[in-house]
């Protein structure tokens, strides 16, 4: 039987296992993909914790496979599908996990690998890299705003601050001083992170800053806010709603669709945009992998690959 690394129930890594499960079956508008490669995010560690995102539905049926995003070959097509056919290479967002041999695929979060692209780096857009483009697309700044963003050296904060400057924005970016020149390197102007931060941006920044994309809440969160007039040029991805909007921002909007997916992956083609994948782990290290984004100290993106 294919194997999955899943978590039997809400806890720490001692609730982390390898299942065996059965092979799935797509159902309507979905496509069954052999997992070759499988981005790790933060989300993954805290789903197992117990975090639900909203809308999510009560406890989920346990073992619960990890991972929300993969790239692999097409092996099945559901009901209502086109436009995939078996052995096409693609990369998506997961129904039921991607930590595993196999995993389904809605063919409306799916997008084709483009030449040139690995499946390894496209593994790694669905998640973070879609976000940091849902948030800098619903922004609008136009080309020469500058754009604050928070936790710029987070996984959709290096795509974000990459993002922002293929579309002809100015960024500055917070980040721990560790960070400086990685945050440099994605051309953003760093600022440290931490307490009194709206001081040093507005050192950094003698006109002001348009927009701010915060990927932090908290403090950070708090102080950014400070820095702009017009409020409806907030938005989080590291906040619940009701903290960003009693600041008079909001929550970054998702589109989840093939089109971005595809937007994305032609950003890396043309090379605007780096996955900066790190690390890979085989399936049978899926442990080490997780354990390794939930330390908190990676730079950049970690995979785990499956074997052919």
């Amino acid at each position: 039987m294919p194997k999955a690394y899943a978590y039997t129930r809400h806890g720490g890594p001692e609730t982390e296992a390898f299942v065996e499960v059965e092979r799935p079956s797509p159902g309507p508008g979905q496509v069954l993909v052999a997992v070759r490669a499988a981005g790790v995010n933060p989300v993954d560690w805290k789903l197992r914790s117990g975090y639900r995102r909203p809308g999510d539905p009560g406890t989920p049926a346990f073992p619960v496979v990890f991972g929300s995003e993969a790239a692999g070959l097409v092996e099945e097509v559901g009901e209502g599908v086109s436009g995939f056919a078996v052995g096409d290479a693609v990369f998506g967002n997961t129904v039921g996990g991607g930590y595993a041999e196999y995993a389904l695929l809605p063919a409306t979060v799916t997008a084709h690998v483009p030449d040139g692209l690995s499946l390894t780096d496209a593994a790694v857009l669905p998640v973070a890299a879609a976000t940091a483009y849902d948030g800098i697309r619903g922004l609008g700044l136009p080309a020469g705003a500058t754009l604050l963003v928070t936790g710029a050296g987070g996984g959709v904060g290096v795509a974000a601050v990459q993002i922002a400057r293929a579309f002809g924005l100015r960024v500055v970016g917070t980040a721990s001083e560790g960070k400086k020149d990685f945050v440099e390197q994605l051309g953003a102007v760093h600022v440290p992170s931490g307490p009194d931060l709206a001081a040093r941006v507005r050192a950094a920044t003698p006109d002001g800053v348009d927009g701010v994309y915060d990927l932090v809440g908290g403090d950070a969160l708090e102080e950014a806010a400070t820095l702009l007039t017009d409020r409806t040029r907030l938005i989080t991805a590291g906040a619940l709603a009701q903290e960003v909007e009693r600041l008079g921002g909001a929550r970054v909007v998702r589109a989840r669709t093939a089109a971005v997916l595809d937007e994305v992956a032609q950003l890396v083609r043309r090379g605007d945009l780096n996955p900066y994948v790190t690390r890979t782990f085989p399936l049978e290290r899926a442990d080490e992998a997780l354990r390794a984004v939930e330390d908190g100290h990676t730079r950049g993106k970690i995979v785990i690959e499956v074997g052919a």
